[in-house]
């Protein structure tokens, strides 16, 4: 197929040529020749070649980049790069999970692998990457050895991309309900068919172990909130505290932290799982003038968009607010948002003034993101979605 052609508003091209991966359509100004899903080579009003990505007309973001050299995008190509962001990863000991392709931040937009054990879970975000997902399967076959890959494109996003959602078997056989995996010496069961994400939230490994040793710290009397538990990750982590209660709206989330919490041989009597909205049930514990060591909160996406930033802030305003009203004198509360139209500062400032009418008062420990697996390419500030607060609150 003949390669399309892209040519760039004048005064347009300077984020292209600083690295950014991404061209929006109101930077183009004409193209031709270009087909969704397959290449097209960018240049500049005059002429010039600026780089070459894939094209897709029914998205806002027209062009992703995958290369700024004028070099073949081949089989060879897509397989090197995979070879080069699984090669970056290194597991702990004992470890078996992990991210090994984090997208534009591993310079393969629209692309997400995930390890679990003897099993690679991938994500096929955008229409060219879609279209190419058996030739995936089979060169990350050759990279790790692995024979099982399964598809979780069950995602909103595609709809950008004019695709709708899908999952299944891409090579090996079907998963079984629940995989188990480990991290810094903790023990996990995932389900990668139907769980969130791609069935675990591997982004927030280090800031399990963070609060492992915050937990070690407090001693066996303390007392943990984790909010928006899903199957238990943070509480499991904490270990033998004498009450962790883990909340979350999903039975199906609540009875995986059950097993999780039972598989680590936390005594069944120091854990507690609600089925309950998190807002709620904050709310009752202020009322019931409850108090707790240490409170993790880590809320879903809130904003996929600009247009829904106003509305974020003021969730997260609401749950941090409450949040520092129940966390004992010299407790912690650590707190996070995953959206990425919201900013690092911004969410600062949203905890900020939740803190203020708390009429409480906190010092930042530590500023938190996502483990050491999850780069983000610093021409690409957009991927830094998790972003955290460890807070000792007084």
């Amino acid at each position: 197929m003949t390669e399309g052609k892209v040519w760039v508003r004048a005064g347009r091209d300077k984020p292209l040529r600083q690295g950014h991966p991404w061209l929006f359509s109101g930077a183009i100004a004409h193209a031709e020749a270009a087909q969704d899903g397959e290449l097209v080579a960018v240049y500049d009003s005059r002429d010039r070649f600026l780089a070459r990505g894939y094209w897709n007309s029914k998205s806002q973001i027209q062009v992703r980049i995958l290369s700024w050299r004028d070099e073949a995008i081949d089989y060879a190509w897509w397989r090197r790069m995979l070879s080069h962001a699984i090669t970056r990863r290194t597991l702990g000991a004992g470890d078996t999970a992990c991210r090994l392709v984090n997208a534009e931040n591993d310079y393969l937009p629209g692309l997400i692998v995930d390890r679990y054990g003897d099993w690679l879970v991938l994500q096929a975000l955008t229409r060219a990457i879609d279209a190419r997902k058996q030739e995936f399967a089979d060169a990350l076959l050759e990279l790790t050895g692995i024979v099982n890959v399964y598809e979780r494109s069950d995602v909103e996003v595609r709809q950008r991309e004019g695709l709708g959602e899908s999952a299944g078997v891409l090579r090996g056989q079907e998963p079984p309900a629940t995989i188990e995996i480990k991290q810094a010496g903790i023990r996990y069961l995932v389900d990668i068919r139907h769980g969130h994400k791609t069935g675990f939230y591997l982004d927030q490994r280090d800031n399990r172990r963070l609060l492992r040793e915050l937990a070690a710290d407090c001693g066996t009397g303390a007392r943990l909130l984790n909010l928006f538990s899903y199957t238990g990750g943070f509480a499991v982590a904490a270990g033998g505290v004498k009450h962790a209660i883990n909340v979350d709206s999903a039975y199906s989330a609540l009875e995986l932290a059950e097993a999780n919490t039972a598989l680590n041989k936390i005594p069944a009597a120091s854990a507690e799982f609600i089925q309950a909205d998190a807002f709620d049930y904050l709310r009752h514990c202020v009322s019931e003038g409850e108090r707790y060591d240490m409170v993790v909160l880590d809320p879903p996406k809130f904003a996929a968009h600009r247009r829904q930033v106003q509305r974020a802030a003021r969730g997260y305003k609401d749950l941090n607010l409450n949040a520092f009203r129940l966390v004992k004198p010299g407790g912690w509360l650590m707190t996070f948002s995953c959206s990425g139209a919201i900013s690092r500062d911004f969410f600062q400032k949203i905890v900020f003034g939740a803190l203020v009418d708390s009429r409480r008062q906190a010092q930042v420990i530590r500023q938190l993101g996502a483990a050491s697996d999850h780069p983000v390419a610093l021409t690409f500030p957009e991927g830094e979605y998790l972003k955290g607060l460890l807070l000792r609150v007084n």
